[in-house]
C-alpha cells in the first residue's frame, strides 16, 4: 500500500498523471466537465419517439428508451421539458436513471397546470414552462393496478413533476394506483414533484431506499415503508396543498390521509420531513414481518388530526429528536378530537420525544394506551383542552423528564392500569395537577410551578 510521503515523491519525479490511478487520469484530461457523449451512456426519450406535447401516448417511446440503456449495461434516459402522457406503466431498470430537468426540489400550484395557453395570448399570458412534467392518465378508479412508475434496485427516477389530469380539484379525490413503487435495494427518488397521486412512494423490500428532495400533495398516502432489513434513508420531504384547496379534497386528507406510513422497517433514518393537512401524520404499524425502529430527526406535522399514532415499534423504539407537531381542527369540521401523539393498545415497543415542542388547539399532547414506553425529555407543551390532561397515560409506562407546560390546567393523569412512571424536572405556568392512580409506582418530584 502506498504510503502518504511516497504518494508525493512520485507526483514530483513522474508528473501528476503518471502518479494517478486510471480513472482519475482520466479525470484530469480537458473533458472534465463536459456531458459523456459515448452511445451507452445517454439516451434521449426524444430520440425514441418520446412526444411532450401532452397529447401523444409517451409511455411505450419511454420505455423503449429505457429498455435500450439496459441493454447496453446501464445509462441516463434524458426526459427534456415538456408534457409526457403515461397512459400505461414504466419500469426504471436496474442500472438506469430516468431523469428530467429538476435539479433540486420544485413545487407547483395546480392552477397553473390547469391553464391552456392560446397561441394568440400574448407572451406574458401563456403558461410558464413546467419543466419535466408526467401527466398520468392510467389506472383512473383502480387502486390496486400497476404502480405508474416502478423503479428497480440501483435505479433512480430523479428530476420530473407526477400530475394527474383527471383528478377533479373541487371534489372527493379518485382512487389511482401508487405513482412510484420502490422494489429492491439501493432504489432512489430524488428531486420528484407528486402534485396530486393519490398514493405517493411505495417502498416495500426496497432495503437502503433514499427517497430526497421530494415534495408535493399525495391525497390518500404519501410514503409507506415495508418489509426494510437494511437502513432506508428519506430526506428533505415537504407536502403541502399547493394543488388544491377545496374543502371536499382538504376534508378528504384531513379525515383519511396519511403523509408518511412506516411499517417493518430496521433503523430507517427519517430527516428535515414536514407535512401539512393529513389525518395522520406518522403513522407506525405492524407490518407483515414486524415493525419498525429508526431516527427520526428533524420532522413535523402541522395541520393534522394526529402528528403521531404509533400502533407498534420494535424494541429499540423510534427515536424522535426535534419534532415539530400542530395538532388542530382548522377545518372547523366539530366532530374530530384532535390528539397530537396516540400510542394504541397494541404498542409493545417504545417511543421516545426529545426536545419536541407541541402547539395548536389540540384536545391533549398524547394519549398512551399500550404495554410500551412512551417518553418525553426536554419537550415544550403549548396548549391543550384546558377541561382534558396534557399527557393522559392509561397503560404501559411514561417518562415525562424536563418538560415545559406552558398553560394552565391538568398536565398529567395516570390511570390504574399504568405500570410505571417518573415524572421529573419539569416546569409548569399555575399549580401542578397530577392525577396519579398508581401511587407510589410512580416517582414525582423536583417540579417547578409558577406563573
Amino acid at each position: 500500500m502506498i504510503n502518504r510521503r511516497s504518494l508525493f515523491k512520485a507526483l514530483a519525479a513522474g508528473g501528476m498523471a503518471a502518479a494517478l490511478p486510471r480513472g482519475a487520469e482520466a479525470m484530469s484530461s480537458s473533458s472534465v466537465g463536459a456531458a459523456p457523449a459515448a452511445a451507452g451512456i445517454l439516451f434521449n426519450a426524444a430520440d425514441y419517439g418520446a412526444r411532450g406535447d401532452g397529447k401523444a401516448d409517451a409511455t411505450g417511446a419511454i420505455q423503449k428508451a429505457l429498455d435500450a440503456a439496459a441493454r447496453r449495461g446501464g445509462g441516463v434516459v434524458l426526459l427534456p421539458a415538456g408534457r409526457y402522457r403515461v397512459d400505461a406503466s414504466l419500469y426504471v431498470p436496474s442500472s438506469v436513471a430516468l431523469e428530467g430537468v429538476f435539479k433540486g426540489p420544485v413545487s407547483h400550484g395546480g392552477h397553473a397546470l390547469r391553464v391552456q395557453a392560446h397561441k394568440s395570448a400574448r407572451p406574458e399570458k401563456r403558461i410558464a414552462p413546467l419543466g419535466t412534467l408526467l401527466l398520468v392518465t392510467g389506472g383512473h378508479g383502480k387502486e390496486d393496478a400497476a404502480p405508474t412508475i416502478t423503479v428497480a434496485g440501483n435505479a433512480v427516477l430523479a428530476g420530473v413533476t407526477i400530475y394527474h389530469p383527471n383528478q377533479n380539484p373541487n371534489a372527493v379525490p379518485v382512487e389511482y394506483p401508487w405513482a412510484i413503487s420502490m422494489l429492491a435495494a439501493n432504489a432512489t427518488v430524488s428531486n420528484v414533484e407528486l402534485l396530486n397521486p393519490w398514493r405517493g412512494i411505495r417502498a416495500v423490500k426496497a432495503h437502503r431506499h433514499l427517497i430526497r428532495n421530494v415534495t408535493g400533495q399525495p391525497l390518500r398516502t404519501g410514503i409507506l415503508v415495508d418489509e426494510i432489513y437494511d437502513i432506508g434513508r428519506i430526506e428533505d420531504v415537504h407536502f403541502n396543498p399547493w394543488w388544491s384547496h377545496h374543502h371536499s379534497v382538504l376534508e378528504f386528507m384531513y379525515r383519511h390521509g396519511e403523509s408518511f406510513v412506516f411499517g417493518r422497517s430496521d433503523w430507517e433514518y427519517v430527516f428535515n420531513t414536514f407535512s401539512f393537512g393529513y389525518g395522520i401524520g406518522y403513522r407506525f404499524i405492524e407490518g407483515k414481518t414486524g415493525a419498525c425502529n429508526g431516527n427520526f430527526l428533524g420532522i413535523g406535522a402541522d395541520g393534522s388530526r394526529h402528528a403521531c399514532v404509533v400502533e407498534q415499534s420494535q424494541m429499540p423504539g423510534l427515536l424522535i429528536t426535534n419534532g415539530e407537531f400542530v395538532s388542530f381542527d382548522y377545518l372547523h369540521l366539530g366532530d374530530v378530537d384532535p390528539i397530537q401523539v396516540v400510542v394504541k393498545p397494541s404498542n409493545k415497543g417504545p417511543a421516545r420525544f426529545v426536545n419536541c415542542a407541541f402547539w395548536g388547539l389540540s384536545k391533549q399532547i398524547a394519549r398512551h394506551n399500550g404495554p410500551g414506553t412512551l417518553g418525553f425529555g426536554d419537550c415544550t407543551f403549548c396548549q391543550w383542552d384546558a377541561s382534558q390532561p396534557a399527557v393522559e397515560a392509561l397503560a404501559g409506562r411514561l417518562l415525562v423528564r424536563g418538560c415545559e407546560f406552558q398553560q394552565r390546567g391538568p398536565q398529567i393523569r395516570l390511570h390504574q392500569a399504568v405500570k410505571q412512571a417518573v415524572i421529573t424536572g419539569n416546569i409548569a405556568v399555575g399549580t401542578w395537577q397530577i392525577a396519579n392512580a398508581i401511587k407510589r409506582r410512580a416517582h414525582i418530584g423536583l417540579n417547578s410551578s409558577g406563573s
